[in-house]
């Protein structure tokens, strides 16, 4: 079904405006990204300069999801503005990574050793998945690694399968590269039973902020109960990087269970502002996980929920 501009502007028109409530603003986000092309790309990228630095990370996860390269040159400018939050920035490397253009490799060697270590470590990532692609490895493997029913874009491939107590050795060995322990994390959760949940969630007692974000993102994609405890403690630690805390608050909203989102209104009135405005989102998406209304879609966003159908 053809889509035409003045929709599309419509639409992002809902997204700019900072006078409508943050969820209605996330829906506008989503609803673009699953209609796709220049005029959706152009009309998310405009969302960069908003004062919310949770919609804009959201923004450049969209983008990378998308795979359209037109989200290029906006996401390239992102990663190399100084003056967007940490959280922005990574999120854009993260979605060059994702789109996986050859054509940025050295935009992202640029920022591999960046002050800031989390935008450090996502260019570093970027740059392996890549190279990776274009690998004689990736040949080899592609058969033998297992299908992420979560239909995501990932930052690193999933290992090639082993048992479980390899893939949690591997996931939680802070001597071996992020990457190795990423590919052993998505590995884990494209198992998507308790077991990989109950491995995956000691990875968030690890050193790296950028990994236990990711541990919490994709224990959100697998909606298990099993981590309810772990998020519970990694969201109330006020010293714990805003960027983990910010994805246990969307991952408990994306489990969705009543005593999760009890909790999630003790942290509306956080002090760190992208804690306090990733509990209003989750707590939204809980609401909805259980109806028939709207649903959040995983794969479109760092939320996690699922859609009512199982592809997502």
């Amino acid at each position: 079904m053809q889509i035409d501009t003045s929709e599309i502007q419509s639409i992002g028109d809902v997204l700019l405006d900072k006078t409508r409530p943050l969820p209605e603003r996330f829906r506008a986000l989503f609803t673009l990204r699953n209609l796709g092309g220049p005029a959706a790309v152009a009309s998310i990228g405009r969302c960069f300069s908003d004062d919310s630095a949770l919609l804009k990370h959201e923004v450049a996860y969209c983008l990378g999801q998308m795979q359209d390269e037109e989200a290029i040159p906006i996401l390239v400018s992102v990663l190399e503005d100084v003056k967007q939050e940490p959280i922005v920035r990574h999120e854009a490397g993260e979605a060059l990574g994702a789109i996986g253009s050859p054509s940025i490799l050295s935009v992202l060697k640029k920022y591999e050793n960046d002050p800031i270590i989390e935008i450090a470590e996502t260019c570093q990532l970027a740059l392996q998945r890549i190279e990776w692609l274009q690998s004689e490895q990736r040949t080899q493997e592609e058969t033998k690694i297992t299908t992420n029913p979560f239909k995501s874009v990932d930052p690193a491939p999933p290992a090639v399968p082993a048992t479980l107590e390899e893939l949690q050795a591997r996931l939680l060995n802070e001597e071996s590269t992020l990457f190795d322990r990423y590919r052993a994390m998505f590995a884990l959760r494209n198992r998507n039973d308790e077991p990989a949940v109950r491995a995956l969630a000691k990875g968030l007692k690890c050193k790296s902020a950028l990994f236990r974000h990711e541990i919490a993102y994709v224990l959100g994609q697998m909606q298990h109960r099993a981590c309810i405890p772990e998020l519970l403690e990694a969201l109330g630690k006020s010293e714990e990087n805003s960027m983990v805390r910010h994805e246990c608050a969307e991952a408990l909203g994306s489990i969705a269970q009543e005593d999760c989102l009890d909790k999630l209104k003790e942290f509306l009135t956080d002090e760190e502002r992208v804690v306090r405005e990733s509990c209003v989102v989750a707590l939204d998406m809980g609401e909805h996980e259980t109806s028939s209304e709207f649903q959040y879609c995983d794969g479109l966003s760092k939320v996690g929920a699922q859609t009512s159908e199982p592809s997502a």
